[in-house]
């Protein structure tokens, strides 16, 4: 009868354990590190209803009739026909907000997404493999580390006749997933270490296998948190290289090419309009990206977390 009432009590501890005791995800953690963060939170907020108002609005916009000129327009002050005003072309500024943001945060994403692809996979086969897999890797990325990755995108821009917004996020991207590949590949040699990797190979698991089913899991916190952050620098990267004249074509708009108009001191003096809302609007969500990357940073970090 005791064996009998012991068993019970056995069976009723174990279904006591639920789904709500298990160890969150990560997804979870990098919730509750948001709404436990005020910035974070407000950032989350604001850089969203951006997103949804330019997706949204851009969408309502004619891409042709936006960029046709309209010599009649030229450079009126904000009105309530024209909210923002128009531009030296005579186009509407607020339509070109709305198709500047997007191609910036669709050109930012991008690069982020494709850089990461292929970091994580360089980084995977540096770190698994080892050995003079791993040397060879290294050197490759140490040669192309030393080079200016400004001034060869510049340069690859300047010899490409025609490009488009794909042809502009592979070149960008071309030299851009150096940081994601040696990231992967120092988290991929910690876990390659381990006994489950050890005990996989022993049991005679496919590499790839283990590689993309094991060790990617436990590191896919640290990889997110590296393109969150990513995402504010390209987005950074192509204003900056489009203000410059080395980025998306005039006919294109996008932050930077609004952002240019403050070039011409006249403009910068006297049509704030022009080039103050795309300034604006490119501060914020970068800073709103930052906040949001901290959170998600120390939702993987649980040394760091506010919970």
């Amino acid at each position: 009868m005791g064996k009998l009432h012991t068993k019970v009590n056995k069976e009723k501890q174990v279904s006591t354990i639920t789904p709500s005791n298990q160890p969150p995800s990560f997804g979870r953690l990098v919730w509750k590190e948001i709404v436990n963060d005020k910035f974070a939170l407000i950032s989350f907020i604001i850089f969203s209803l951006i997103i949804i108002v330019v997706f949204v609005g851009a969408t309502f916009v004619d891409s042709s009739t936006t960029t046709k000129v309209n010599l009649s327009l030229l450079n009126k002050a904000p009105s309530k026909k024209f909210i923002l005003g128009t531009d030296g072309s005579g186009r509407d500024m607020l339509t070109q907000v709305f198709l500047g943001a997007r191609n910036s945060f669709l050109i930012a994403f991008g690069v982020t997404i494709s850089c990461g692809i292929i970091g994580i996979l360089v980084g995977l086969s540096s770190g698994f493999f080892g050995g003079k897999v791993d040397n060879f890797i290294m050197r490759i990325l140490d040669f192309i580390s030393m080079l200016p990755r400004l001034m060869l995108i510049i340069v690859i821009v300047s010899l490409v006749p025609k490009y488009n917004v794909v042809t502009f996020i592979l070149i960008m991207t071309a030299f851009g997933w150096i940081g994601d590949a040696r990231l992967t590949r120092a988290k991929t040699l910690q876990q390659s270490s381990l006994d489950y990797v050890q005990a996989s190979k022993t049991l005679g698991t496919n590499n790839f296998v283990i590689m993309f089913r094991e060790v990617l899991p436990n590191i896919t916190s640290l990889i997110i948190v590296n393109l969150t952050l990513s995402l504010a620098a390209n987005m950074g990267l192509e204003t900056g290289l489009t203000f410059l004249g080395f980025g998306l074509p005039f006919s294109t708009p996008s932050l930077g090419t609004l952002i240019s108009y403050a070039a011409v001191p006249e403009n910068m003096q006297n049509r704030p309009w022009q080039w103050l809302p795309a300034s604006l609007l490119i501060i914020v969500m970068m800073l709103c990206i930052n906040f949001v990357g901290q959170a998600v940073k120390r939702a993987a970090d649980a040394k760091q977390r506010v919970i």
